[in-house]
């Protein structure tokens, strides 16, 4: 196969892995940064172009888009789409996951196991937010951050109230959810692939930090999911539209609960914490499914 990545920094770990991965197996791989893409967008002969080459006869694409260039990213994959080239994720499924009061609300819709979570822009009732998540501790989140950037959590009212109006004083969307407690301050991610759970590890957040996030110093270990935990997963990407993600979730009381759906996932921390071969997993489910056209959306919707 001739494959397409496109990635702004060629040289992080997922994406030496993936071009290795591809390598391996006997594919050609290229690397494009997609901020130096650019488009005809005429309908009759829609391209793609880099450094003024025509990028054509690629077999699928794989999007390794960051979250501060979503916009022109899916835009990128879009065209890719609407060339007939297979992408590993969908456009409108990155689009979805991205979007996180979207992604929950899809979710939500479909029956699965969330936190309380309430969304606001600016409000002059940070009282009756917090109340409708059952009151502090909360957690508060910028629907824009990543990587735990923009996620406080607030383990008195006047606090979260103190949080929810500086962020309505610079007029930020924002996500006010419930304190899982028991899940004492770890979580799991599940890596799908083609409607399976290939892999899973439990993060742990460095002492006194509340996110588990491995670039806030949090640490993985394998960890054996339940059935329940993994058909939770698996429905989530399925909801979503994407045949590789990573799934993040908290073992609540009352069950496992998603906290967000990665369209993008690191592979570094989940592949050392479980010795799985998860780029090899990739390229192996685009050799099975990677067909011209075969995008449900085309681009659409």
């Amino acid at each position: 196969m001739k494959l397409a990545m496109l990635a702004r920094n060629a040289g992080l770990y997922s994406h030496q892995r993936l071009v290795a991965a591809a390598r391996a197996r006997g594919h050609d791989i290229e690397v494009f940064d997609t901020l130096k893409c650019y488009m005809n967008i005429a309908a009759h002969r829609p391209e793609v172009k880099y450094k003024g080459r025509t990028l054509e006869g690629f077999d699928a694409v794989i999007p390794r888009i960051g979250a501060s260039i979503t916009f022109y990213g899916l835009a990128v994959v879009r065209q890719f789409e609407m060339m007939g080239v297979y992408p590993l994720n969908e456009s409108v499924a990155i689009g979805r996951s991205r979007d996180k009061l979207r992604c929950l609300q899809l979710l939500s819709r479909k029956g699965i196991g969330l936190p309380v979570t309430a969304f606001a822009h600016v409000t002059n009732q940070p009282e009756d937010l917090i109340g409708m998540v059952g009151g502090t501790p909360v957690v508060i989140k910028l629907l824009e951050g990543t990587q735990g950037i923009g996620v406080m959590l607030a383990e008195t009212p006047s606090s979260a109230k103190s949080i929810i109006e500086a962020f309505g004083g610079v007029e930020a969307n924002i996500l006010v959810q419930e304190f899982i407690k028991e899940a004492g301050g770890t979580d799991i991610r599940a890596i799908v692939i083609g409607g399976k759970v290939v892999a899973s590890m439990q993060r742990i957040g460095a002492p006194g930090e509340f996110r588990s996030n491995l670039h806030r110093g949090g640490k993985a270990s394998s960890i054996k999911i339940t059935p329940e935990e993994r058909s939770t997963a698996v429905r989530a990407a399925k909801i979503l539209g994407l045949n590789v993600c990573g799934v993040d979730m908290l073992r609540s009381n009352h069950g496992p609960v998603v906290m967000e759906v990665n369209s993008t996932p690191g592979l570094e921390g989940i592949e050392k914490a479980t010795g799985t071969d998860i780029a090899g997993m990739i390229i192996e489910f685009l050799e099975k499914n990677a067909e011209p056209g075969k995008t449900k959306t085309r681009g659409e919707g």
